[in-house]
Parts: C-alpha cells; sequence; structure tokens
C-alpha cells in the first residue's frame, strides 16, 4: 500500500502550523505543542508525517543551542546504572574482573575496555556504548 504525498494539504498544513526557526521559549512551547499532538495522532497522513520531521528536527536545533547536554563520563553513568538496579560492586566481580578492578572502574580510576563494556551492557540489559 502505497501514499501519495498531496502538495495541496502539506502547504495547508505548513500554513496552519507556519514553522520557522525557534528563537524564543514561547516558540518552542508552541511547536512542541503541535509535535506532541502530531506524534500522539492516529493515522497520520504523509503530509503529517513529514511536517513533523521538520519540526523535530526545529526543536533539536532549539534545544542543542540553549539546553546543551553534559556528557556524562562512563564510570557515572555506570554509578548511576548500579545505584538504580541496587547492583553492588561486589556483584560485578567476576562480570567485569576482579574486585580491585571492579572498583577502579567504578570509580574512574581505570577506564572501561570495551570488552568490559559489553559485558556490562549484558550484564545490564542496556547497549555497551554508554560505557565508552
Amino acid at each position: 500500500m502505497t501514499f501519495t504525498f498531496d502538495e495541496t494539504a502539506y502547504r495547508n498544513l505548513v500554513a496552519e502550523v507556519a514553522p520557522k526557526v525557534i528563537e524564543t521559549e514561547d516558540e518552542y512551547e508552541r511547536v512542541l505543542t503541535v509535535v506532541e499532538r502530531l506524534t500522539f495522532a492516529k493515522n497520520r497522513t504523509p503530509e503529517q508525517r513529514v511536517l513533523h520531521k521538520l519540526l523535530v528536527k526545529l526543536i533539536e536545533v532549539y534545544e542543542t543551542q540553549n539546553y546543551p547536554m553534559d556528557l556524562s563520563v562512563p564510570h557515572e553513568i555506570l554509578q548511576h546504572i548500579m545505584e538504580a538496579s541496587g547492583t553492588r560492586q561486589a556483584d560485578l566481580v567476576g562480570v567485569i574482573g576482579s574486585s580491585g578492578v571492579v572498583s577502579e572502574v567504578v570509580n574512574g580510576k581505570r577506564s572501561i575496555s570495551k570488552a568490559q563494556a559489553k559485558m556490562l551492557g549484558d550484564y545490564f540489559k542496556v547497549s555497551p556504548s554508554l560505557f565508552i
């Protein structure tokens, strides 16, 4: 089943939403509201999907400029996941190494190897890339 893109319907949607580069918090909130509505709309049309994609890009640009994310260090991510899951350092002995190795990794004194990242990903059921 293929969908055809209706240029007129898309132009009408764009005219209704009037997307532009987001420069203020009010514009950001307005576009977020439209994106939420489109995200949860059942049976979105091809035109709505294209508009949704455009608005999400505008939001991403605004958020990157105004709400930069601090990049977490791998051992801090590990500490957070351990705390959230109730995992102790002793639980990781044998998973990523001896108690000394586990202590050094958890405390950021030793970097996490790719092999350890894979084992941690398997252990916690998360992407190994979190630990690299």
